[in-house]
Parts: C-alpha cells; structure tokens; sequence
C-alpha cells in the first residue's frame, strides 16, 4: 500500500511523533494551522469516515481519548482546543488515512472556513 500515514505508523516515514500505542500513533503536522497541531492516525488503514465499520467504534473513541491527553499533555486542555476529522476533498481532506486533527495554542474562529 502506498499511503504516508501507513509508511509513518509502521516507522518506514519519518514523523515528529508525540504518542504512540497499538492502536494509534500522534506527530506533529507539518504545515501547522495552530501553535498546536497534532494528528492522531490509527495504525489501521481505513481510508475516510466513511469506510468505518461498526467494529471501528473502539478505535474512534481511542483517537479521541489520546486527544484528550495531548491537550492536557500540551497545556490547551484548560485554554481550548479543537479537534477536526475531514472527509473527502471537499472537506478539505488530503491524505486518505483517517486522522483527526487537534488543534490549539490560540484563539480558533467559528467557522472555520
């Protein structure tokens, strides 16, 4: 398979990674939108929101969790943060790997764009 964020989950893409367990791995993104931006990438490949399966409930919930604790980790928790899962180009996704964005670090506009 030729997906980034696979090559990066398996360690064959290098990434500034911030967390990592079975489930999930977190870096930093590339082209920051927030002082704070992470993404949180689960290591199975599912292409968009979409493509989830009942059986990927768990999964979803643990990228919000591991959110949760890279904001607390990176003191936005209290101030604010954001967290944006786009899907398809229209919403303005890029790489067909599900990943949630947490953003923070500033003051985020509604809407967003």
């Amino acid at each position: 398979m030729d997906c980034l964020f696979c090559k990066i989950a398996q360690g064959t893409v290098p990434a500034e990674i911030v967390y990592q367990d079975d489930q999930v791995v977190a870096f930093n993104d590339i082209n920051p939108h927030a002082p704070q931006h992470k993404l949180i990438i689960s290591r199975k490949h599912i292409a968009t929101l979409n493509d989830l399966s009942a059986d990927d409930t768990t999964l979803v919930g643990h990228m919000v969790q591991t959110a949760k604790l890279l904001a607390r980790n990176n003191n936005i928790a209290e101030e604010g943060y954001r967290l944006v899962i786009n899907c398809n180009p229209g919403a303005g996704q890029t790489v067909f790997h599900l990943h949630l964005h947490l953003l923070g670090g500033r003051r985020l506009v509604w809407p967003p764009g």
